[in-house]
């Protein structure tokens, strides 16, 4: 990892709200490319020690779904629609663990370019407090940390 990016930092802004915040080191247009191309985010999304399964159809109506299949057997699968994309700058997208259906989170993704780097802010509005806590409890704060730093080892490869 560049010794100029940051680490993830999380926030909890109100009581239905996730703020993650994190920056790479390189362009936006790239880290949107990494974030939002399947060969890319195959190699990124989830833990190490897995696999992924990954389905992308990346426009306004499209649907997405992962599958995490874990080193010790196990399946995690996650599902969403994105709502709006604005190329480079912003997707809203849902999100949902398939293990607790009916809980879904409406995400919004920000990035933004300063001298080549670009910070990444995702907002996770849930529905109550509740599922809110539900999911800072789940460990998703070191699962996203994990994503992240090997999102900054795919995008070391790319740039």
């Amino acid at each position: 990892m560049n010794e100029k990016t940051e680490k993830l930092t999380v926030t909890l802004p109100s009581d239905r709200e996730i703020v993650m915040t994190r920056v790479f080191d390189a362009p936006r247009e790239l880290v949107f490319k990494a974030m939002f191309t399947v060969e890319h985010v195959e190699k990124w999304w989830g833990s190490r020690d897995g696999t992924l399964d990954c389905e992308l159809d990346f426009r306004p109506g499209g649907r997405w779904r992962f599958v995490q299949h874990t080193a010790d057997g196990q399946e995690h699968g996650f599902h969403g629609e994105f709502r709006e994309i604005v190329p480079n700058e912003r997707v809203v997208q849902t999100f949902e663990y398939e293990g607790m259906p009916g809980h879904v989170v409406v995400q919004t993704l920000h990035l933004e370019e300063h001298e080549g780097r670009t910070t990444v802010t995702s907002t996770s509005l849930f529905d109550t407090t509740e599922e809110r806590d539900g999911m800072v409890e789940s460990g998703m704060e070191t699962g996203a940390g994990e994503s992240y730093d090997r999102l900054d080892e795919v995008l070391a490869t790319l740039v």
